[in-house]
């Protein structure tokens, strides 16, 4: 009978959705453990145990997987901010290729599952153009890092490998400036302290860059001479804001924005469509390779002209601006855009990004999805709806406007591909998966986008 604290050897023969090692023990039961990979054989020991499986620590590594590296940040093995680090990059675009397919099989119960090679990043290092460091205290000095794993603990570290070398570089700038100040960081337990967060934005086309507080209250002592300090430390800043979240939650922005010190807002490129972004707008997070991204969606699309296009989940629409400049480009043109997005500040960049980029035919919904697609579907004919929906994919009941629409293309960009396989099972009886394209977007994590392709039966 497997117990808690229990010491087993096991072998490693697969990997889990979130980057666990999995292997079995007594009775056969599976057993979860970061940290490893298939073909290490290791000494673990039982943290939590359950009817149908247990999690295990890694104690000691007998024997190596052969696809197991010496991963190259200090604090990997502590830090959650990557889970496969140990793994080298070649076998973690198979293990999340593979992982996609299981999901496609066992979730979305797809038949000859038409998945494609994942498109790579490299070097698989320096890509997020954006980070949220959680603040802390040790002894009487301010620090940030990530969560440590399984815990709301902070890892101290400011040269995340992953970041781009310019959030790095202002994390240390800020951190030297504010410990020069007498200010409180807050303690989630007790739900007192000012300072929650750090978020650090970067332009990697433009170079400019954006840093905004978090605090638990409007009141911030010294804020706009702290504010200067910090933006004449740093020649690529372009501005500081402030963030106020007073609710005692995991939910890391509120809805107000302060600005402390130059502009609120950054400039940044994807291919030659030219985006503004401010603190609270969503923005892919790797920029370079969220072109290659688009440029799949754009293939996928098979635009000949004068199309009508809905872009759900649109943020501040970034495809619908990229694939418009494109079309435009090719000296075609799409008819019409619609984006929908439920963010008021998302719809408010995205409607300076039409006027960046001279577009006229892009037109922005503020709403929910659930609710303002019917009122499109009903008024309009439309060629082709674009998805890129959060983690918890689609509400039923979108899919079922999807089904009752008899749009004939469908293309859904997805960062959760467990809840994509759901969403196309429950769109199969009426639309055909074309293709399944995979894009890492986020190496040295588990997590990776999926494109999928899905045409209306005829």
């Amino acid at each position: 009978m497997v117990k808690k604290n229990d010491i087993y050897r096991v072998k490693i023969e697969d990997l889990a959705n979130g980057g666990d090692g999995v292997g079995r023990i007594e009775d056969n039961l599976v057993v979860f453990v970061p940290l490893t990979l298939p073909g290490d054989y290791v000494k673990i020991k039982i943290t939590y145990k359950k009817k149908n499986f247990a999690q295990g620590e890694l104690i000691e590594l007998i024997e190596s997987s052969p696809d197991r590296i010496e991963p190259p940040c200090p604090v990997f093995d502590i830090c959650g901010g990557c889970q496969i680090q140990h793994i080298n990059y070649k076998k973690q675009l198979e293990f999340k290729k593979n992982m996609i397919y299981d999901l496609m099989a066992r979730i979305g119960e797809l038949d000859n599952i038409p998945l494609k090679e994942i498109i790579p990043y490299q070097p698989p290092f320096r890509y997020r153009n954006k980070a949220q460091f959680p603040l802390t205290e040790v002894g009487e000095e301010i620090v940030a890092g990530f969560y440590q794993r399984a815990s709301h603990s902070i890892v101290p570290y400011n040269n995340c490998l992953i970041q781009h070398p310019l959030i790095n570089r202002i994390l240390r700038e800020t951190l030297e400036v504010l410990n020069k100040e007498e200010l409180s960081v807050y303690d989630e337990k007790k739900g007192v302290g000012l300072l929650r967060h750090l978020i650090i934005r970067a332009g990697v086309c433009t170079n400019q860059a954006l840093l905004t507080f978090v605090t638990s209250e409007l009141e911030f002592p010294n804020s706009k001479n702290i504010a200067k300090r910090i933006f004449d430390r740093i020649p690529e800043l372009k501005g500081v804001t402030q963030n106020i979240n007073i609710e005692n939650t995991n939910r890391i922005m509120g809805s107000r924005n302060i600005n402390l010190f130059g502009e609120n807002k950054i400039k940044e490129y994807i291919g030659k469509a030219e985006f503004v972004i401010s603190p609270s707008s969503f923005f892919q997070v790797n920029t370079l390779q969220a072109e290659k991204l688009y440029k799949q969606i754009f293939s996928m699309a098979e635009f000949n002209g004068g199309e009508k296009i809905v872009d759900a989940f649109s943020g501040t629409g970034s495809i619908a601006v990229y694939l418009d400049q494109k079309m435009k480009k090719e000296k075609n043109n799409i008819e019409k855009i619609y984006c929908i997005e439920n963010s008021a500040s998302a719809v408010k960049d995205g409607k300076v990004n039409i006027h960046l980029n001279s577009l006229d035919n892009i037109e922005f919904i503020e709403g929910e999805v659930e609710k303002e697609l019917g009122k499109l579907l009903k008024d309009n004919k439309i060629d082709l709806l674009v998805f890129d929906p959060p983690r918890k994919g689609l509400e039923d009941r979108t899919v079922e406007m999807v089904k009752e629409s008899g749009i004939e293309k469908v293309i859904y960009v997805s960062c959760n591909p467990a809840t994509q396989a759901r969403d196309l099972k429950n769109l199969k009886s009426d639309y055909k998966v074309e293709v399944i394209q995979p894009v890492d977007m986020f190496p040295q994590t588990y997590h990776v986008e999926s494109v999928a392709l899905l045409k209306k039966f005829t």
